[in-house]
Parts: C-alpha cells; sequence; structure tokens
C-alpha cells in the first residue's frame, strides 16, 4: 500500500522495503568513489516511504536547481491547462496563444542564425514540450528533429502562463509565470516546499528576452523531488485526488511519436518532458518502463512504476559521466533488491 507524506515522510528500513543495507550502502560508495572530489545526495524511496538518503558536502535541505528537469514539471502544468479549458488540446498552435513568440526578426535572436522562420507559425504544444520544435531554428520543420533546447520551453511555459494573467513580454517578473502557477496546481495540493527562480543566458542587447527567455527553474530538496516523482508514479493520483490527467503522464512517460516517425532508432529515448525507456534505447540496462526527469548538474528523478520505487540524485552521476556510467548508480541500487 501506497503512503503519502504529508509536511514529513514516513521512513522504513531497507528490509522492510526488499533491499539489502549492505547493498545500498555499497551502491553509495560506488558511487562516492567515482565523483571522490564532488558533492552528492541520494535518496531511496519505495512504496511511498522513504528507505535511505545519503549526503556529502550538501545539506539534505538544500534547494538545488533542478535545470532541464524541470521540463517534466512544466508539462504536468500544461496537462492541467488543457484540462480546466486555458487552451484547447496539445495539438493546437501556440502562436494562437502566444502570438509574441513570432516577433523575432533576424538581428534580435539568441545568436546569429536564430530567429523567427516561417515554418514557426505551426509550432504546437506538444512539439515544445516534446523538444522537437524547432523554434528560431531555420532548416528545422516542427516535429521533424529531436533537439533538446530552453529557448522553446521557455515559450511553452510563457504561453500557458498567459492564459492564467501570470506572464507580460511588457514585463516579464511581474506575474510569476508558471513558477506561481506550479505552486498553485502541484507543489501546494501535495505538499510540496520548492521554490524558483527566473533565470537568463547572457544574451546580446537587441535579444528579446521577454519573449523567449525568463527561464523558469524549480529549486528543490532531494525529498521534494522524491515527493514529484510519487505523484508521476501514481500518474497524477495524489491520496485520491488526480492532481494531474492521468492519460497525459501515460502518453509522457513514452517515446513521442514524432520522434519515432523521424529520428533514427538511437534517439527513441524522449517522451513529453521526461526522458523514457520503453524501447530500451535510453538505459539497455533498467526497466522499459521507467522513466525519468534529468537536469544539468546531476539533477536525476528515476521512477519505476511496477516496483513503486523512485531513486533521487542530486547531485549525481546522471549527465555527468557517459551514458552507461549516468546509468550505473541506479542499476547499483537495483542489485540490491532482495
Amino acid at each position: 500500500m501506497i503512503s503519502f507524506p504529508a509536511s514529513d515522510w514516513e521512513f522504513a528500513t531497507p528490509e522492510e522495503s526488499g533491499f539489502s543495507s549492505d547493498g545500498l550502502n555499497a551502491a553509495v560508495a560506488w558511487q562516492g568513489d567515482r565523483l571522490p572530489n564532488e558533492p552528492y545526495r541520494i535518496l531511496v524511496s519505495r512504496h511511498g516511504k522513504i528507505v535511505g538518503e545519503w549526503e556529502r558536502g550538501l545539506d539534505r535541505d538544500f534547494q538545488h536547481q533542478q535545470a532541464s528537469a524541470s521540463k517534466s514539471t512544466y508539462g504536468a502544468v500544461l496537462a492541467i491547462a488543457v484540462r480546466e479549458g486555458k487552451i484547447g488540446s496539445i495539438d493546437d498552435r501556440v502562436a494562437d496563444y502566444y502570438p509574441e513568440m513570432l516577433d523575432v526578426p533576424p538581428g534580435t535572436g539568441p545568436k546569429e542564425g536564430r530567429h523567427y522562420y516561417p515554418a514557426n507559425d505551426g509550432i504546437t504544444f506538444k512539439h515544445l514540450i516534446g523538444n522537437v520544435s524547432g523554434y528560431m531554428k531555420p532548416g528545422e520543420a516542427p516535429g521533424k528533429v529531436f533537439n533538446y533546447q530552453t529557448f522553446g520551453m521557455n515559450i511553452l511555459c510563457h504561453a500557458i502562463a498567459v492564459q492564467y494573467s501570470l506572464y507580460r513580454t511588457s514585463d516579464p517578473e511581474q506575474g510569476g509565470g508558471i513558477g506561481k502557477l506550479t505552486e498553485w496546481k502541484i507543489r501546494d495540493k501535495i505538499g510540496g516546499s520548492w521554490g524558483w527562480a527566473w533565470g537568463n543566458f547572457d544574451l546580446p542587447p537587441e535579444a528579446r528576452l521577454g519573449i523567449y527567455g525568463y527561464n523558469t527553474n524549480y529549486t528543490i530538496t532531494a525529498q521534494d523531488m522524491a515527493r514529484c516523482g510519487l505523484l508521476w508514479m501514481q500518474y497524477g493520483n495524489w491520496n485520491g485526488e488526480q492532481v494531474i490527467p492521468e492519460e497525459w503522464l501515460r502518453e509522457a512517460t513514452r517515446t513521442n511519436s514524432f520522434i519515432l516517425e523521424n529520428e533514427p532508432e538511437e534517439n527513441w529515448l524522449y517522451g513529453l518532458g521526461f526522458w523514457v525507456n520503453d524501447k530500451g534505447i535510453c538505459w539497455p540496462n533498467l526497466p522499459a518502463n521507467s522513466f525519468a526527469a534529468s537536469g544539468a548538474g546531476g539533477q536525476h528523478i528515476w521512477v519505476w512504476p511496477d516496483k513503486e520505487l523512485i531513486i533521487v540524485q542530486s547531485p549525481g552521476t546522471y549527465a555527468r559521466m557517459d551514458r552507461p556510467g549516468a546509468a550505473a548508480t541506479v542499476e547499483k541500487i537495483l542489485e540490491a533488491l532482495t
């Protein structure tokens, strides 16, 4: 039976949760040996209880920036906006909701060669959350190329926030954007306590930051990362309340259709805001129905619904080693399952 944490989590021993204590400690030691001079945090949760937490060089209560791991939450807010009728469908044209996205002529983009071009008119919300939009990339038609990017995600966030009167290009910091919306629609409903901050790259003075800048970066503890993982593991249901539409998370955690249709098999590893493994490409040695939110700096929330298991690294080996090494800490922890 799943436990849902209130303000504090319940804890269980490794043996109560089907793990070997020695095996878990060995897995953590393995990561520490691979990153001998770097801080790490690892949290393992099963059945909604914390099995173990390990830290080196970082306090348990430190709220770490999530970087691109935030994308999974952006997608959840998009699904809520569709459910609430603020957006008609994920297949709607984004420019119908946020026409400013097209007002980026040459010379006002983030760098040379990045600007509006006619194919951007057809970008949908699904293109953006699936990282296949080609936004401001002449030569990349929507839906045709998997290209991980920040500016397209910023457009997604602003287009959603505008529907709730939480974003204006003329005064970007005034309304709180998708960060504030996430607090209302997700964080407060599941008892979380994370924060968020605006972020911008160092761009030329002509760059139209109000249109495609102002990235929302969630800042969060490892326990709250696990709280998000538990919500996703339950396909959006939190103790009886359907916070995120179930059908969204079931679709988002499988390789998206654009990638399957247009990309080589080696790229069959991304859904809608999540890294996914349904084709066995992302992590060949991990379960096919596992998925993760991942971000720069080793931020990683790995979820395996079949075993009601969540593994958080903040930071960890993920995105700080090659792909086999990136998944190795998770593999080592799974070896401790009895």
